[in-house]
C-alpha cells in the first residue's frame, strides 16, 4: 500500500514492499478478474492457537510468552513500528459473518485499535508477564528480517463498518481470549 501514517483505507491503492505482498496482491486481481462474487479479506499481524508454519509459528504475542519462559532481564523490541494486533478466531468469526452476506467485495479486517510496537509492547510486556518494562527498545533496522517490512501497517475496516458487517473486537479482547486458551487469563 501507499505508506502513510494513518490507517490504510480499501480504496488506497496497494503498494507491496515484496515479493509475499506482491503475489497477495495478484491472487486479488485474479479473484476479481474472474467473478464478481467474491470476499477478500485483508488483515495482518495475526497470532492464534494454530500458528503460522511459513513464519515458523512466531508472532508478536508468542514472543512475548516466550521471553516470559527464558526469565529474561532484557527484552528488545522494535520501537518504530505500528499494527493492529488481531487474533485468528476474530478472523474467523468474521468470515462467517461476511459469508451469510451477499455484500461482495474487498475488505479490510482487524481488530479494533493500534499498537505502538515499541510504547505499547512495554505495556503488553508488563501485562503478559507482570514484569518491569521491556528495557530496550530499537529501530526495525536492528531486527534483521528476510524481506522489508511496513513501519506502519495499521487498516482500518472502513467497508465492513459502512456496510453494517463490522465484527471485530478491539485487539485487547482477543488477546484475552488467546491468553485463556492456553490457560494463562491470570497473566492479563
Amino acid at each position: 500500500m501507499a505508506r502513510k501514517c494513518k490507517p490504510y483505507l480499501e480504496a488506497d491503492l496497494a503498494v507491496p514492499l515484496n515479493v509475499y505482498g506482491n503475489t497477495k496482491l495478484a491472487g486479488e486481481f485474479f479473484i476479481r478478474a474472474t467473478t464478481p462474487r467474491y470476499f477478500i479479506l485483508r488483515t495482518s499481524a495475526l497470532f492464534g492457537t494454530h500458528p503460522c508454519r511459513a513464519k515458523g509459528g512466531r508472532n508478536f504475542v508468542d514472543l512475548m510468552l516466550k521471553a516470559r519462559r527464558r526469565a529474561r532481564d532484557e527484552v528488545r523490541v522494535v520501537n518504530d513500528e505500528f499494527v493492529t494486533p488481531t487474533f485468528t478466531g476474530d478472523v474467523a468469526r468474521q468470515i462467517t459473518v461476511l459469508s451469510r452476506s451477499e455484500q461482495f467485495g474487498l475488505y479490510h479486517g482487524n481488530c479494533r485499535g493500534k499498537l505502538f510496537v515499541g510504547t505499547n509492547s512495554q505495556r503488553l510486556y508488563s501485562m503478559l508477564l507482570r514484569r518491569k518494562p521491556i528495557s530496550r527498545l530499537l529501530p526495525q533496522t536492528k531486527f534483521p528480517a528476510k524481506v522489508p517490512r511496513p513501519k506502519y501497517s495499521v487498516l482500518e475496516n472502513h467497508e465492513l463498518k459502512k456496510r453494517g458487517l463490522n465484527s471485530f473486537r478491539a485487539w485487547e479482547a482477543g488477546l484475552q481470549s488467546y491468553l485463556h486458551s492456553f490457560g494463562l487469563l491470570e497473566l492479563y
